[in-house]
Order: C-alpha cells, then sequence, then structure tokens
C-alpha cells in the first residue's frame, strides 16, 4: 500500500487491516505486567488437546498493539492476549495458513531468557 508519502511500513499497514477488520482501533497503554514489545517467547501447544498450533515455534511480542484482556469463555482468569511476529509461517493445528503474525492466548506463551551478551575478546 502506497500513497503519495510512499511505501507503508508493514507494521503500519499490518495495524490499519487489523483495527479495519475489528471496527475498533488496538490498544497502545502496555500492562505493566504484561511481557514487553520484543520479548522472545516459543509458542507452545495445549497439552490437553491438538492445537492451537501444529509446532511449537519461537517468536517475539510485537507493538502493533498492545496486550489486552481475554475476553473468551474458556480465558483464563486475567488471561492477555499477545501480538506474535513468527520467526517462519506457520500452520495452526486445522491446516490454515501460513501466518507471519498471530494474536495469542498467553497460557501458549513461554518467555524465552534475554541472551547472555557476548564476551569481549
Amino acid at each position: 500500500m502506497t500513497d503519495d508519502a510512499g511505501p507503508v511500513p508493514a507494521d503500519v499497514a499490518d495495524r490499519r487491516a487489523v483495527e479495519r477488520i475489528r471496527g475498533r482501533p488496538l490498544s497502545r497503554t502496555w500492562p505493566t505486567s504484561a511481557l514487553a514489545a520484543g520479548s522472545r517467547v516459543t509458542v507452545v501447544r495445549d497439552v490437553n488437546r491438538d492445537g492451537p498450533w501444529q509446532v511449537e515455534f519461537t517468536g517475539t511480542i510485537d507493538a502493533m498493539g498492545a496486550p489486552e484482556p481475554n475476553g473468551h469463555a474458556q480465558a483464563l482468569d486475567g488471561e492477555l492476549l499477545y501480538w506474535v511476529t513468527f520467526d517462519m509461517p506457520q500452520f495452526d493445528s486445522g491446516g490454515s495458513g501460513p501466518y507471519r503474525k498471530a494474536q495469542i492466548w498467553d497460557r501458549y506463551l513461554r518467555a524465552e531468557p534475554e541472551p547472555e551478551p557476548e564476551p569481549e575478546p
């Protein structure tokens, strides 16, 4: 998508598309207890069922929209939804995809430790 100012960055285009679909803006207010944007995570499978993804994989918490409360009836108390950008495109457990980014329930995220800085030579 372009305009007179040139190409629109992918993250801005993604945000606009999601807001258009949802019919409301994504929150920009980051909860204090939430994982920070840029945090590395592993998206894990549900141990009690086949899903929601085909395999475990890594990604990064995306700043496109702040984590928001999960209003689903099966959500855990206080569970958040995070936007995660995947390192590689992924298919969900139903075979749909590939997806490069998705909103992921808190329970399916495992925070990865920050990498140790390389020692000075």
